[in-house]
């Protein structure tokens, strides 16, 4: 006899994105496990089976009914890059490259990241947390239920623990499964701009060894580009990283090619994200590797850059590939990973299932324990609508 509890029914389409542990690759990933007419049966807050509506109902006749009305029911979107914590919005940027100022540039001139920061160091830690749930709620509307958070906006060790203690508080609240990642190697900080070697030097001796010891990461991130870290500033970084048990992340080659994801591969980093420039070389070693791919088209496309990952040729090539929103106040203001997705589908050519399969999968190895690959099932429905589901993937 079955327990189930409720019986989720009518949706024109249930997408279960079937499959083992481990990311997607090449034609598995437009395999999306497509169920027309199909329902889903809810013991408690785990999910007990998927399968036509016509069977499952017959099978336990006895279940709450809760009807769809025609909706999609897929698995909650993975939105694996976002630095969703932080004061205000960089607007006051947007105009300036309107008129075909480069984000680099503006950087160089004090906006961009640094910005940022100063605004952070000035804001309380409760404060932080208000502004930023918020920012989640938002994402749950558009129907993401996992995310990575990212440190940076720091860039001083009590200010990332700060961001790091508002990411654990806010995962604890339960809006969205937050997993954290330390990225002070973000940019310099303005007082140590003449003096970037004693930075480095505080990340690798102060500041990694602190974060690993407070058990408020996972993740260790390195901003790999030419006006932020160097290859062997990065290399130098991400050995202190492993050395203290936190996982490898870099952003690589989003501007210009720096082997960025060779490097990426090198040290066994979850993931190389942006991609923007990613070398030949760096697609084939991709390919070689348990490295994932994270492509962030909603950057690029905000920033008018104009040039997209070469989706495509990752995807040919073997990669395992991610999407996601790379939500940030300056360069990419967006919760809306259903727009990257489009995205995605429109510039990078992904089909609308590998685009799919590359919000919904899990995007890092089984040793970065994405919680047991969270992507967990919930209501992708207009924001009127409540999220129901559990918390395992199917």
């Amino acid at each position: 006899m079955s327990e189930a509890q409720r019986l989720v029914l009518e949706a024109s389409q249930v997408v279960t994105c079937p499959g083992g542990a481990g990311p997607r690759r090449g034609e598995a990933m437009a395999r999306i496990g497509l169920i027309e007419n199909g329902a889903v049966a809810i013991s408690g807050d785990r999910i007990e089976s998927v399968g036509p509506r016509d069977e499952l109902r017959t099978r336990i006749p006895d279940a709450e009914r809760v009807d769809l009305s025609g909706h999609v029911l897929t698995a909650g979107f993975v939105d694996s890059h976002t630095h969703a914590v932080f004061g205000r919005w960089r607007l006051d940027e947007y105009e300036l490259r309107c008129a075909g100022l480069p984000y680099m540039e503006i950087a160089r001139r004090g906006g961009g990241i640094n910005a940022s920061v100063l605004d952070l160091r000035e804001r309380s830690e409760q404060e932080l947390v208000d502004l930023s749930r918020e920012r989640l709620r938002r994402m749950l509307q558009h129907g993401t239920t996992t995310a990575e958070v990212k440190s940076g906006y720091g860039l001083r060790l009590e200010d990332e623990l700060k961001m790091l203690r508002v990411i654990q508080t806010l995962d604890a609240e339960g809006w969205i499964d937050l997993v954290p990642t330390f990225l002070g190697a973000h940019a310099i900080p303005p007082e140590y701009r003449d003096r970037r070697s004693e930075y480095v030097d505080s990340l690798v001796r102060e500041m990694i060894p602190a974060v690993a010891d407070s058990g408020l990461a996972i993740f260790c991130d390195v901003f790999l580009e030419p006006g932020a870290y160097t290859p062997d500033e990065t290399r130098r970084i991400l050995e202190a990283a492993l050395d203290h048990g936190l996982v490898p992340r870099i952003h690589a080659d989003e501007f210009e090619s720096s082997a960025g994801a060779e490097l990426a591969v090198e040290f066994g980093a979850a993931s190389a994200d942006h991609l923007g420039a990613v070398s030949d070389a760096g697609i084939a070693a991709l390919a070689r590797s348990e490295t994932v791919a994270t492509l962030l088209p909603g950057t690029l496309c905000f920033l008018g850059h104009g040039k997209f990952p070469p989706a495509r040729r990752l995807i040919e090539h073997g990669a395992a590939v991610a999407l996601a929103s790379d939500f940030n106040p300056g360069s990419s203001p967006t919760v809306n990973l259903q727009m990257v997705m489009s995205l995605a589908c429109s510039q990078l050519r992904m089909s609308p299932a590998e685009a799919l399969v590359a919000a919904t999968r899990r995007t890092g190895r089984q040793r970065c324990d994405w919680a047991t690959g969270v992507a967990a099932w919930k209501r992708v429905l207009p924001p009127t609508w409540q999220c129901l589901g559990s918390r395992t993937i199917v």
